[in-house]
């Protein structure tokens, strides 16, 4: 008979030690990282959805880890497979803090859980833990030119939507490319009201939002994934109204000012109701066919 050991079952004390020295490693190697990306990338507009990101990340991968243990998953621990993850990971980790790569050090922190998990639990459970790591992805700060080359067509898309949104409003507004006036005020939609910053955030708060709910119905998860994009660019637009209404109503000061960095909760808030708003509207006419079929059935 072969007997299989669950999580609930007492490691040793010193098994439990050697996982608190790991745990500690981690956070020695990757504590520099995360203050290098708040000096140095964070800081900036057009990465400023970093730290927001990493608070997620932290709070869904404990919020997994609890899932994955109230299960008593089993446990086969992966050594060898394990340390191929960490070795691997270290490598790119020194290649990508030397030369400030930080994709790379992201993705050496994806290796090492990875490597952890294997060593701990077994590939099984690493593979619980995909979309938790997966998660880790929108930390990336991506080159200058793929920034540009996404964020240009969105810039004027969200441009136009503004424009004539605030139009239909009766609000004295013209465009010319991605520069909005109204009034005697001009405006432009740089990277941070309508570019990848806001997608990704909102993107990655979406796919949290799915992955927590975690709909029995498969196609009602992709749908609403495939939804997110309408909804962010719905709420960049939101927020450009507002940022234009405030300027023209209460000056250039308000509008560039706190107002401005305000707004940038307003839009992920308002990007959250939608996704609650679309799924709950999803729910219900699933909800009425369902109910209508039945009755053609009859």
């Amino acid at each position: 008979m072969t007997s299989q050991v669950f999580a609930s079952d007492s490691p040793p004390q010193s098994k439990l030690l050697g996982y608190l020295a790991l745990l500690a490693s981690l956070l020695v190697l990757f504590v520099p990282v995360f203050y290098d990306l708040f000096i140095n990338v964070w800081n900036s507009d057009t990465q400023s959805h970093g730290p927001i990101v990493l608070g997620i990340a932290i709070w869904f991968f404990y919020f997994k880890t609890n899932q994955i243990l109230e299960k008593r998953p089993e446990i086969k621990p992966a050594p060898l497979l394990g340390w191929f993850f960490i070795i691997f990971g270290a490598l790119i980790y020194l290649v990508g803090y030397s030369q400030s790569v930080y994709i790379f050090s992201v993705i050496s922190l994806v290796a090492i859980l990875c490597g952890l998990i294997c060593i701990v639990f077994g590939i099984k459970t690493v593979l619980k833990y995909w979309f938790a790591l997966f998660f880790f992805v929108f930390l990336m700060p991506w080159p200058a030119s793929i920034i540009d080359a996404v964020t240009q067509p969105m810039k004027i898309a969200v441009s136009f939507a503004s424009e004539h949104l605030l139009y239909a409003l009766d609000y004295p507004i013209a465009r010319s490319g991605v520069i909005l006036q109204i009034g005697q005020y001009k405006l432009l939609v740089a990277d941070a009201c309508a570019g990848l910053n806001s997608l990704f955030t909102l993107e990655a708060i979406g796919l949290l939002y799915i992955n927590v709910i975690n709909h029995q119905a498969f196609w009602r998860n992709v749908l609403l994934a495939i939804l997110i994009v309408p909804i962010s660019f719905t709420s960049n637009v939101l927020r450009v109204c507002t940022l234009a209404l405030i300027t023209y109503h209460f000056g250039d000061e308000a509008g560039q000012g706190f107002l401005h960095n305000f707004s940038g909760m307003i839009l992920f808030m308002t990007a959250l109701v939608l996704i609650i708003v679309v799924d709950t509207l999803i729910q219900k006419l699933a909800e009425h066919f369902k109910i209508k079929s039945l009755l053609s059935q009859d």
